[in-house]
């Protein structure tokens, strides 16, 4: 599987969570039906805000659409930046994708 480079990972001011992949773009991620978006402009794939999944929830769902729908594993790196993200999520994420 080719993989990509996290650049960035935040969460937007309307509350969801989006992820900067470092060199990929992503336009017909929205053919995966699972809620998982690309915003052409910011060059990044979001989701909504959460409802009834966590932020947690969300950056899993992000990373399997992509790897589904174009076989490419995004991963974090140590230079990924991290935009409004608490540390007790942060960990949480990275504690959820570490194999």
């Amino acid at each position: 599987m080719i993989e990509d480079a996290i650049s960035e990972v935040g969460i937007s001011e309307d509350g969801g969570l989006y992820v900067r992949p470092s060199s990929t773009t992503f336009e017909y991620i929205w053919r995966a039906a699972v809620e998982v978006h690309w915003d052409l402009q910011n060059r990044r794939l979001f989701g909504p805000k959460p409802r009834e999944w966590t932020y947690v929830d969300w950056f899993k769902q992000i990373v399997a659409a992509v790897a589904d729908e174009y076989g490419i594993l995004l991963r974090l790196t140590p230079q990924t930046a991290w935009a409004n993200i608490s540390d007790t999520i942060r960990t949480e994420i990275t504690s959820a994708v570490q194999p």
